[in-house]
């Protein structure tokens, strides 16, 4: 048994501060109380005790070609399958794509992110590649597959089908890179068979301006609306909105945003507030390792300053938190609750605000201890 005793635990979903102690036993949450004192105690005084994060968008493959591309266009530097970081995964070692990925998973492990999702290039091959990086290390990759067929001009749909059922056979879901690259037939396909599968279905929607321009001139609709049309479960960037997006999304609507990846690419800033105020299951991540680091901290002080110079309203740093700590396609992901598995980190606290001493504040040095149902991280 462990006790965390002393700290300032955000609690539950609602990430209530409470002074309270949390006792640990075989990895579960067994009570939650100022009394309970029993086992190994971790004296959390002076500290906050938060759940783990999810990092809800990565392309941990680019770890290979750190802040390469710089200065060149949006299109050269992400676009398959020609864009800089394309050509690098293709020709570059098995050994060195995994071992790239290592540090990066290091990384997001030092920095209290317990889960991500990964964008993963290069079919069969790539999703073996990065649950070998990943085997040995205490986070749990959610792998959104894709292969190079789904960008062909004219594609083989009996093929394409064919490479979607045995990339679900060992991902978790298929990721195509947007509609500028896939046919509404490979679309429908994908979405299809992830739903037949229980599987994620994911696609990059209006992370540029040019991208949406470009859908409504071929296809009459935005990127946005296509998705939506095509049934996928989760939307990324949405940079861009135009027309009725905005009025497309609902509650049920999974949306994750990149908005220090989106400003690295020159591509805008999501209207966070406006999502914000729909209720949507609206979540955060990093994008492309090669333009920023996988460490979560970074990306909510970003976001959260960035919303204070756009907005002229309160904004509530509890919410942009959660960015950080739920997305409801991730199952069994725990919060600090009696019961539950245990994914803690225990930070330094560093200002009276538990949210924003993470938020603002934090750095990896601060983490003193990580905690999951496997795994202690003394630090």
């Amino acid at each position: 048994m462990i006790t965390i005793a002393n700290g300032i635990i955000l609690k539950d979903s609602t990430l209530t501060p409470l002074k309270e102690n949390i006792l640990i036993d075989d990895g579960k949450i067994i009570e939650i109380s100022k009394d309970i004192l029993e086992g190994e105690i971790i004296d959390a005084s002076n500290s906050i005790v938060a759940p783990t994060l999810i990092n809800s968008h990565t392309h941990i493959g680019d770890s290979i070609i750190k802040d390469e591309g710089y200065g060149l266009s949006f299109d050269e530097v992400v676009k398959p399958p020609n864009g800089i970081k394309h050509l690098a995964l293709e020709n570059a070692e098995d050994i060195d794509i995994i071992n790239a990925m290592k540090e990066s998973l290091n990384e997001m492990v030092q920095s209290g992110t317990s889960h991500f999702i990964d964008y993963r290039e290069g079919g069969l091959k790539g999703v073996k590649l990065l649950k070998e990086a990943s085997k040995d290390i205490p986070i749990k990759p959610i792998i959104l597959a894709r292969d190079n067929l789904f960008h062909e001009n004219d594609p083989d749909l009996k093929k394409v089908k064919i490479a979607i059922r045995k990339l679900l056979k060992v991902a978790d879901g298929i990721a195509p890179s947007g509609f500028g690259e896939i046919s509404q037939e490979v679309a429908n396909l994908i979405t299809e068979e992830c739903f037949k599968n229980n599987k994620i279905s994911s696609i990059h929607v209006a992370e540029t301006v040019k991208a949406q321009n470009n859908s409504i001139s071929k296809h009459q609709h935005s990127e946005v609306e296509l998705a939506i049309k095509n049934n996928f479960n989760q939307l990324v960037h949405f940079t861009n909105p135009i027309n009725n997006d905005l009025n497309l999304i609902n509650k049920n609507t999974n949306i994750t945003i990149c908005p220090r990846a989106n400003s690295a690419l020159s591509c805008g800033i999501p209207p966070l507030e406006k999502l914000l105020n729909k209720n949507l299951s609206l979540s955060i991540g990093t994008d492309n390792v090669m333009v920023n680091s996988p460490n979560m901290f970074r990306e909510l002080e970003f976001t959260f300053k960035t919303m204070l110079n756009s907005s002229n309203n309160y904004i509530n740093s509890k919410n942009i938190l959660k960015l950080a700590m739920n997305n409801s396609l991730i199952k069994n992901k725990s919060f600090i609750k009696e019961g539950n598995f245990c994914e803690i980190f225990i930070s330094t606290r560093l200002s009276k605000n538990p949210y924003l001493s993470i938020i603002n504040r934090c750095e990896t040095k601060h983490i003193i201890n990580i905690i999951n149902k496997d795994t202690i991280i003394n630090k």
